[in-house]
């Protein structure tokens, strides 16, 4: 069992940036792939960033250059830093842990990232 627990949400400005925290119950060391997703309204949830436990990152198109996917084995955390911030990107941002091939996904409660014009 998996406990993940996002924060470092809130209000900003277009333009400007935020970096979200993923706390994990676990060491995240071994974990095969953690990954960051966000749900905007009216929207289905889709996937923003992920890292794999080699260090490969992949990302959406649409944060490209903008967000960057990041952990802390020693603080069981993974992060999303996110920044030029645009309007669009308002969305509740979700952390996901699958430790293997075979194991359950886990899910975090969400944290809510609104940007402003």
């Amino acid at each position: 069992q998996v406990q993940l627990v996002e924060s470092g949400g809130g209000l900003v400005q277009a333009g400007g940036s935020l970096r979200l925290s993923c706390a994990a119950s676990v060491s995240i060391f071994s974990i095969n792939i953690m990954g960051w997703y966000r749900q905007a309204p009216g929207k289905q949830r889709e996937w923003v960033a992920a890292l794999t436990s080699g260090g490969t990152t992949n990302y959406i198109d649409s944060v490209k250059g903008r967000f960057t996917i990041s952990r802390d084995n020693a603080k069981n955390t993974l992060y999303l830093q996110m920044n030029s911030l645009i309007p669009e990107d308002t969305a509740v941002y979700y952390c996901k842990a699958k430790p293997s091939r075979w194991s359950s996904e886990y899910w975090g409660q969400g944290t809510q990232v609104t940007v402003s014009q």
